[in-house]
């Protein structure tokens, strides 16, 4: 039931992004002149006719004139023109159509090439991202024009169709219409010049309008179709929760890029298709071709450029297989190992293949012999799975030919490697005989073989082995210098050692290819490791972008540019780019899809652009610009620069993540300070204010009646509440001046004791029962420092301190040089005292709690203005205990400064 329900909910989800874009419908024939673009803009002039906002994007009439008057009365937009070696083309104008936003728009000939230059190298690439913006395409096409049916068609009519249409493209399918015609009235409508002009008519009907191919192509385009409405039906179903459908199971194609990968491509995609069934591509990496290619590093120039070039020939037919498998709809993934079918078999496991995909493989008879062949290993070890052998027609033709020994083309240096390990093995031999009188020298061959099967492939260490054994019966069993054996204890001598050979120049050539085949493996982990480990460092979204950036030009050879949230590096690289290469930019940041070089959108751009995106949206672009001689990217290199950039994305997320959290705590906390703020103003202003007004008042109604003493008391009220809201202020002011840096440290050289002694005065003054005790030791040098500041410092430690001392018991200022010749000032009051873990918090601007000069009247602000005054030079105050426990010190530190130099006087 479980599983029921997850694909009643993939059926929906579907079904909801589909109705989200816009809905394709396809106009399909079996071949031209079928009627496909009448029938289209028919059904458009019935839309248009319901109030339908109907627009023509590109209609190709070719001058026939039932179908000019169908575009009569249309919205037509106009074609853009674009230049190309001197000749103006006509293209459908993408960006007027995208502004324009119809609800339906018509776009002819699906298939079609775009002229150089134009934004899409396809038409088909226009229309998706019509369908993206929202807008419902109708559009025609031929079904010679489907990707997976190429090698179909070509077999029918014996021409490769080049203009082709991925078959990716249909699952955005809304309706498909076949428009079907009888291959009598299609000729006939032919010879009537009805499709091509009469000359080319002739033509076509030589080639390709022929009645058997016109046949096979009708029942083609029938099945298409059929396979689309099945398809569709239980997708339909499916969403609705209705039963009775059948569970398709992944099916796995595996190919080796040795001449039949584009056909087994489209074979495993026509079957994954009839059974609905998801599909994926794979290829075994073992090693064999990088063995071969260090093996022949140091051979001659026509050997070695004959092996690379084989090796590029088939690193270039496997990009290209996997490129149409990414364009058909599967999944494409690079495989290591050193036993070809375990690998295969551990795929299909992990992707729950239930059919696997190969071609025909060379049948070597000792392999054959031994069940050492891939098919006969899928046989023996895959007994779950569904083995469908396709014979390829190149296999076809290599069963009627000699066998082809190319994969075992023999180098000079792996000639010269052979004769020069025999010879070495046959004078080593020759002298640990003749000196050490040793006579069993196998050993020493068999050493040779090892060395040379080390270092090549199996086959040069096969015939080194063969070589040895040669030159052992040779030079070393009696009767020497002949191949005679004349003992039977010499038989079994070189036949053992010649099994010996043999066995350990596999064994040794196998692990050189696992070693080979592991570093290849290890590349890709060790570059996403550290890729990891730099952007694990990454702190904001410019070190993002600098760390990957410089693990991409590492590890790729590149050049690399980084643009995310509109924050782009290095700068350098962001100055020279031109404006086609901004324009791919843009369009990739816009559809998070990858354009430029190594593509077929915007192509003309030097760097290929790949999408920073996440789950939801696209964050930003990754440039990368490889030398301009690279013909092509290596399926290992693209995978490895969309992990990379995979790995940027989610960094610059987190990033981003972090930023916001901060921004959301900063906001949080300028919201608590606002608060306090209002509060403080409201309490700290209100207060002050509301006595002197009544003061005030008083004095003015009822002055005259007042004796002497209370209108001074009045006065007096005025004048301290007066003070109180100078003071309020003043420290509003200070906190200003401390926010924004602008506090300037005017210093001078002056005694502590009068600046202690300053500051108790100012306190006795505004707190008449405060009592201060002093302690400052005689001879300590002067300070220097801000006069002024330090005074206002040690007046609001000392208001604070007052605030809090029951009355009668005096605050104590004890100064001391310490240690590390700092000045150290303690102001000790005996008040109810702080807990310890709110002392480091009544520094903090407008703390609320009845503690530190908060409670009684106080603003909230005395302290952490003495916090920020005494940072300003370089000091530290903290909150501490008061002596024996009872109350609250407030210690300030403060360098003393270098001392000035005093004249002498007579």
């Amino acid at each position: 039931m479980g599983f029921e329900n997850a694909q009643q909910a993939d059926a929906l989800i579907g079904s909801l992004r589909r109705e989200a874009a816009g809905r394709l419908t396809v106009f399909l024939g079996a071949s031209p002149g079928v009627g496909k673009t009448y029938a289209m803009l028919t059904r458009a002039r019935e839309l248009y006719r319901q109030g339908k906002d109907v627009v023509i994007g590109m209609v190709e009439t070719h001058g026939r004139s039932e179908t000019l008057a169908l575009v009569e009365g249309l919205p037509l937009l106009p074609r853009k023109r674009i230049e190309y070696q001197g000749r103006w083309l006509e293209e459908m104008d993408l960006d007027a159509l995208l502004a324009r936003r119809p609800a339906v728009a018509l776009v002819d000939e699906l298939a079609h090439r775009n002229a150089p230059g134009s934004r899409h190298e396809r038409r088909w690439q226009d229309v998706d991202e019509l369908l993206d913006a929202g807008i419902d395409v109708y559009t025609t096409i031929n079904i010679q024009h489907l990707e997976s049916l190429n090698d179909v068609v070509h077999q029918i009519t014996g021409i490769r169709v080049s203009e082709t249409v991925p078959d990716a493209v249909f699952e955005r399918l809304r309706d498909i219409r076949l428009v079907d015609l009888p291959p009598r009235e299609l000729i006939e409508r032919l010879n009537q010049g009805k499709v091509y002009l009469p000359e080319q008519a002739s033509q076509a009907l030589q080639a390709f309008f022929s009645p058997s191919n016109l046949t096979a192509l009708r029942e083609l385009a029938m099945q298409t179709v059929a396979d689309h409405v099945d398809t569709d039906l239980r997708e339909t179903r499916a969403a609705r929760g209705l039963d009775g459908l059948s569970i398709q199971h992944h099916v796995l194609v595996a190919i080796d890029g040795r001449g039949q990968s584009e056909y087994l491509v489209r074979a495993g995609c026509r079957i994954a298709e009839r059974r609905g069934a998801p599909w994926s591509v794979v290829s075994v990496e073992t090693g064999r071709s990088a063995v071969a290619q260090s093996s022949d590093a140091n051979q001659s120039a026509s050997g070695r450029s004959s092996a690379m070039r084989d090796e590029q020939a088939r690193q270039m037919e496997l990009d290209k297989a996997f490129a149409l498998a990414r364009t058909l709809g599967g999944s494409t993934e690079i495989l290591h190992g050193t036993d070809l079918a375990q690998a295969i078999l551990d795929a299909a496991a992990a992707h729950g293949a239930r059919s696997i995909v190969i071609g025909r493989t060379r049948e070597r008879p000792i392999a054959r012999i031994f069940n050492r062949t891939l098919t006969q290993q899928l046989l023996q070890r895959g007994a779950r799975y569904e083995l469908t052998i396709v014979s390829t027609p190149q296999a076809r033709q290599r069963a009627r030919r000699l066998p082809d020994w190319s994969s075992a083309r023999w180098t000079r240096r792996e000639s010269a490697l052979v004769l020069l390990a025999t010879a070495g093995a046959v004078g080593v031999a020759a002298l640990g005989r003749r000196y050490l009188g040793h006579e069993d020298l196998s050993m020493v061959f068999l050493i040779a073989v090892l060395l040379v099967a080390s270092r090549t492939r199996m086959i040069t260490a096969f015939a080194t082995a063969v070589l040895c054994f040669l030159a052992y019966d040779f030079f070393f069993i009696e009767p020497h210098f002949t191949l005679f054996i004349g003992a039977h204890r010499g038989v079994i001598t070189v036949v053992m050692f010649l099994a010996a050979a043999l066995i350990g120049g596999r064994l040794a050539s196998r692990l050189r290819m696992q070693v080979v085949a592991l570093r290849a493996a290890n590349t890709h982990a060790t570059a996403m490791q550290n890729l990891g480990r730099q952007l694990s460092k990454a702190a904001d979204l410019g070190q993002v972008i600098a760390a990957g950036a410089g693990a991409l030009e590492a590890t790729l050879q590149a050049r690399a540019w980084v643009s995310i949230n509109g924050e782009a590096g290095p700068q350098a690289v962001t100055q020279s780019l031109g404006e086609k290469d901004r324009a791919a930019a843009d369009w990739t940041q816009r559809h998070a899809q990858a354009s430029g070089r190594f593509t077929d959108t915007l192509s003309h751009s030097a760097w290929w652009f790949l999408p920073v995106r996440s789950e939801q949206e696209s964050l930003g672009v990754v440039g990368l610009q490889f030398p301009a001689g690279m013909p092509r990217l290596t399926f290992e290199q693209r995978r490895l620069a969309e992990s990379m950039v995979e790995d940027i994305a989610q960094a610059a997320l987190r990033a981003r993540l972090v930023s916001d959290l901060e921004i959301a705590r900063v906001t949080g906390e300028t919201e608590r300070l606002r608060s306090a703020l209002l509060s403080s103003v409201s309490h700290d202003l209100r207060s002050p204010l509301s006595s002197m007004i009544g003061a005030a008042d008083s004095l003015a109604s009822y002055g005259k009646d007042m004796g002497e003493e209370d209108r001074k008391t009045l006065l007096e009220t005025i004048r301290l509440e007066g003070e109180r809201l100078d003071r309020y202020i003043q420290n509003l002011l200070d906190m200003t001046r401390l926010g924004h840096q602008g506090l300037t440290l005017t210093r001078d050289w002056i005694g502590i004791d009068e600046l202690v002694g300053s500051a108790s005065r100012r306190l006795q003054r505004y707190v008449a029962h405060a009592r201060v005790e002093i302690d400052i030791p005689a001879g300590l040098p002067l300070a220097h420092v801000h006069p002024a500041l330090i005074e206002q410092a040690l007046f609001n430690v000392m208001e604070n301190a007052a605030k809090f001392s029951p009355r009668g018991e005096p605050l104590r200022v004890v100064v001391r040089r310490t240690e590390g010749d700092q000045m150290q000032i303690d102001v000790c009051d005996s008040g109810p005292g702080i807990p310890e873990d709110e002392r480091s918090r009544i520094f903090d601007m407008f703390y609320s709690v009845e503690r530190g000069d908060r409670g009684r009247q106080g603003t909230g602000l005395g302290l952490t203005i003495v916090q920020g005054i005494i940072g300003a030079h370089m000091g530290q105050v903290e909150a501490l205990p008061g002596p024996g426990g009872r109350g609250t010190t407030i210690r300030l530190t403060l360098p003393w400064g270098e001392q000035p130099l005093l004249e002498n006087t007579p």
